[in-house]
C-alpha cells in the first residue's frame, strides 16, 4: 500500500496536554491548536519524504525504512530515529519516550503519539 498523497487534518485529540508534555510554550500551543495542517507524503519503495505545512511553518522529514535518520519533532527538536513498517500500512518509531504510529486505511491517515499516559491522536483525510 502506498502512502503517497496529500492529507488534511480533520480532527485531533489531546493536542494541548501532549504539546505541554513535549515542552511547547502555551503561546505556541494556542497558535497551533486550530491549524488544519496538510501533510504530503512521497513514498518511493522504502524511502519516504514527509512535508507538513501548518500555517506558515513547513517541516520536512526524509527517511528510509529500517535506517537511522535525523528528523525534526513537532517541537522543532532534531532527533535520530529508526522508522519501521508493520504490515503494509503502519509506520512505527520511538523517540525520546514517544511512541509514534502512523497508519493508513484507505484515504484515512491516523497518527497516534503516546508519551507516558498521554495519547495524542490525529486523523487526516486524503485530499
Amino acid at each position: 500500500m502506498s502512502f503517497s498523497g496529500k492529507y488534511q487534518l480533520q480532527s485531533q485529540e489531546n493536542f494541548e496536554p501532549f504539546m505541554k508534555a513535549m515542552g511547547l510554550s502555551e503561546d505556541l500551543i494556542q497558535k497551533g491548536k486550530d491549524v488544519k495542517e496538510v501533510s504530503e507524503i512521497v513514498q518511493n519503495g522504502k524511502h519516504f519524504k514527509f512535508t507538513i505545512t501548518a500555517g506558515p511553518r513547513v517541516m520536512q522529514n526524509e527517511f528510509t525504512l529500517g535506517e537511522e535518520s535525523e528528523m525534526e519533532t513537532i517541537a522543532g527538536e532534531k532527533i535520530k530515529a529508526v522508522i519501521n513498517m508493520e504490515g503494509n500500512n503502519k509506520l512505527v518509531t520511538t523517540f525520546k519516550n514517544v511512541k509514534s504510529v502512523t497508519e493508513l486505511n484507505g484515504d484515512t491517515l491516523t497518527s497516534t503519539l503516546t508519551l507516558g499516559d498521554i495519547v495524542f491522536k490525529r486523523i487526516s483525510k486524503r485530499i
